[in-house]
C-alpha cells in the first residue's frame, strides 16, 4: 500500500473514533481451576441457566477449560472512582462484590414495596438468571495516585498503557480507575447487569467508556472468526500452559497481588471496506492462515504448527505475516505468549456513512512488558496496520479472586 493511501484510511479511522464518541454511541473466566459451567436439570426437566463459581482463588471470566468456548457477549465499561476517601473505596468495593455475587448466581430480587422504585429493571424477568454471567473486575494505575493513600501498594508493572507508533488513541476512550468485564450467554444479561451495577454505586462510580462486543460461534467449526473473516485465537495457550502464563507469582509484587494478573485491553477500528477489497491471496499473506480453514499456510488444518524452520527465507508463510510476527514459536518466545479473550464489536455508521466495527482485543498476562509489549512491538509497521487502528483501551490489573462469603474484591489491597 503506498504511502497517501495509508495515511487516508488513518485519518479515516482516526476521525471515526471520535465521531462515535461525540454521537453518544457507546455501545458497549472463570477462575483457572474451575469446572466447566455446569446446567442442573430443573424440575420440568429443562436444563437450568448455567453459571459459573464465583467465589475463589482467582476470578471468574479470565480462564475457561475451554477458552474457545467462552461466553457469546462481553462487555468491557471502565469507571472513574469518585469515593471520597479510603473508607468509600471500601465501601465501593463491598458493593460490587455483594452484585457481582448475587447477579452470576441469580435469584429473586427482594421487593420493596410500591411506595419504593423496584429493586430490579425486570429486564430479565422477576426471577434474575445466571446465564454463564461472569464479572471480572480489574483496577487501573490511576487509582494508586494520592486519593485512597495506595501508592506503596501499586502493582509492580502497572501503567499507563505505552501509545505505540500505529496507534491513534483517543483520551475519552483510554484508561480508568476501574474496569468491569462482563461476559455472559445473552446481551440482554450484559445489559441488566451493567445497569445494575451502576445503580448501585451511583455517587461513588462515573463510567468513563464502555464497549460492548459478541463472539461469533465456530463457523464451520474449530475458533470463531473476527471481522476480516479469520479465525482468531487459533493459537491460544491452554491447560498448564495457559496457568503458568497468566498468574502473577512474581515475588517482588506486593503480596496481595499474588494470583492476580495484568490485563491488557485494546479497543481496535478495522477497516473493513477497505479490507474487502483486498484479493485472498494479500490477505492470507498478511495472517499467514488461510481464510477458509484457518491452516498455516504451510500446513492442511487449522491447528496445524507452522514450521518457520523449514521457511527460513518466508517463501510461504511471509516474514511479516502477522502469526509468525506475534507467535515466532521459538525457546526464547515461549514465555511471551499471551491468554487472549477477545471479541468483536459494532458501532453502526459514522458520519462518512463508513461501517464502523472492530475487535475488542483483551489479554491477561504475568507482565505486561515481557509479553504484549514485547509482541506488540515486533508487530509495528506489519501489513495489517494499513487495515486496523487502535483507539482506545488501557492498562489494568486484575484483582485476585473473592475467596468466600467474608472476603471481597481488594480487600488485601486495603487492608
Amino acid at each position: 500500500m503506498n504511502p497517501s493511501r495509508r495515511n487516508f484510511l488513518r485519518g479515516v479511522i482516526s476521525g471515526a473514533a471520535g465521531t462515535a464518541l461525540a454521537g453518544g454511541v457507546l455501545i458497549g473466566g472463570a477462575k483457572a481451576d474451575a469446572d466447566a459451567a455446569t446446567a442442573a436439570s430443573g424440575t420440568d426437566g429443562q436444563a437450568t441457566e448455567p453459571s459459573y463459581p464465583f467465589h475463589g482463588a482467582r476470578q471468574a471470566g479470565i480462564l475457561t477449560p475451554d477458552p474457545a468456548a467462552k461466553q457469546p457477549f462481553t462487555c468491557v465499561a471502565a469507571f472513574d472512582s469518585t469515593a471520597g476517601d479510603r473508607a468509600g473505596l471500601t465501601d465501593l468495593l463491598r458493593t460490587l462484590t455483594g452484585r457481582a455475587q448475587f447477579l452470576t448466581s441469580g435469584g429473586t430480587p427482594p421487593d420493596l414495596g410500591v411506595s419504593q422504585p423496584p429493586s430490579d429493571s425486570d429486564v430479565l424477568g422477576p426471577s434474575v438468571p445466571a446465564d454463564g454471567l461472569t464479572v471480572t473486575l480489574s483496577v487501573g494505575s490511576s487509582l494508586f495516585d494520592d486519593r485512597y493513600g495506595l501508592a506503596s501498594r501499586k502493582p509492580l508493572k502497572l501503567t499507563p498503557m505505552r501509545t505505540f507508533p500505529n496507534d491513534s488513541l483517543d483520551p475519552a476512550w483510554l484508561h480508568g480507575d476501574l474496569l468491569v468485564q462482563l461476559c455472559a450467554n445473552h446481551p440482554d444479561t450484559i445489559h441488566h447487569t451493567i445497569r445494575d451495577i451502576t445503580r448501585h454505586t451511583r455517587g461513588a462510580l462515573a463510567l468513563r467508556w464502555k464497549m460492548e462486543g459478541y463472539n461469533s460461534p465456530p463457523r464451520p467449526s474449530g475458533t470463531s472468526r473476527n471481522l476480516l473473516g479469520f479465525k482468531d485465537g487459533t493459537a491460544n495457550p491452554t491447560g498448564g500452559t495457559a496457568t503458568s502464563l497468566v498468574w502473577v507469582d512474581d515475588a517482588a509484587e506486593p503480596a496481595w497481588a499474588q494470583g492476580g494478573s495484568y490485563q491488557v485491553v485494546r479497543l481496535i477500528r478495522m477497516l473493513v471496506e477497505f479490507w474487502d477489497r483486498v484479493s485472498i491471496n494479500e490477505q492470507e499473506g498478511m495472517f499467514g492462515r488461510r481464510r477458509d480453514s484457518g491452516a498455516p499456510l504451510d500446513g492442511n488444518a487449522e491447528f496445524d504448527t507452522p514450521d518457520y524452520a523449514a521457511d527460513p527465507q518466508g517463501n510461504v508463510i511471509p516474514l511479516d505475516a502477522h502469526i509468525r510476527l506475534a507467535n515466532p514459536r521459538t525457546k526464547a518466545t515461549a514465555n511471551q505468549r499471551l491468554i487472549r479473550r477477545s471479541y468483536n464489536y459494532d458501532l453502526g455508521v459514522d458520519e462518512n456513512g463508513s461501517l464502523q466495527a472492530g475487535h475488542i482485543f483483551i489479554a491477561y498476562q504475568q507482565d505486561i512488558k515481557r509479553q504484549f509489549e514485547t509482541v506488540q512491538e515486533r508487530l509495528i509497521n506489519e501489513p495489517l496496520i494499513d487495515y486496523v487502528q487502535p483507539f482506545g483501551g488501557g492498562y489494568f490489573f486484575t484483582l485476585p479472586g473473592v475467596r468466600d462469603a467474608a472476603d471481597w474484591y481488594g480487600r488485601g489491597l486495603l487492608a
